[in-house]
């Protein structure tokens, strides 16, 4: 399990290379090394076995929105969170012990793919989404792959203005288990 990575005062990256470079958000967060911070204090740990049932409130928070747009239940609505607890895929951002963020990625031979990354209501625009990104970013390196990618609904438009600003950049569209996608890679 890898060791938790505590989020303090603006948002930092674990991992980070020797110099510090503004993100190109809204936020104007800045990464360093091993620590991190948004609003306030988050810890950013390895999901364990009992968080199950706050992951999957967070989910629903975060994707029931979108279900009248388009029109079922996105994806992540239907995922078996304890078989991606048990496999080690989830990483929780926690704000006083809640269960604020979540990042679930898959290692694959040419690049880490980001499979669930959900922000709670009350933390969005704060740079957590951001961070949680960049933690993709550092697994891809430590692997040593050469990039990350990602996939959202093409209904999602939020997140096709979200994702090219934090350096990602559309590599296709297609319906894929009946959703219309649309697939993001960002070099690391």
């Amino acid at each position: 399990m890898r060791d938790p990575v505590w989020l303090m005062g603006s948002v930092w990256r674990e991992g980070a290379r020797d110099t510090m470079r503004e993100m190109e958000d809204d936020d104007n967060a800045r990464h360093a090394p091993e620590s991190a911070a948004v609003r306030g204090d988050i810890l950013i740990e390895a999901a364990r076995p009992g968080d199950v049932a706050d992951i999957e409130a967070l989910v629903r928070e975060a994707y029931e929105p979108y279900i009248a747009r388009i029109g079922r239940p996105p994806g992540p609505l239907g995922e078996d969170y304890a078989v991606v607890v048990g496999d080690g895929r989830a990483t929780v951002a926690r704000r006083n012990g809640r269960i604020v963020g979540l990042l679930i990625t898959a290692l694959h031979a040419d690049h880490v793919l980001i499979e669930n990354v959900a922000v709670a209501t009350s933390e969005r625009g704060t740079g957590l989404g951001s961070a949680l990104l960049a933690i993709a970013d550092d697994r891809a390196r430590a692997a040593r792959v050469p990039e990350v990618r990602l996939y959202t609904q093409e209904k999602m438009t939020e997140n096709l203005a979200f994702y090219p600003r934090r350096g990602f950049v559309e590599t296709g569209r297609r319906t894929q288990d009946g959703f219309a996608r649309v697939f993001f890679a960002k070099r690391v």
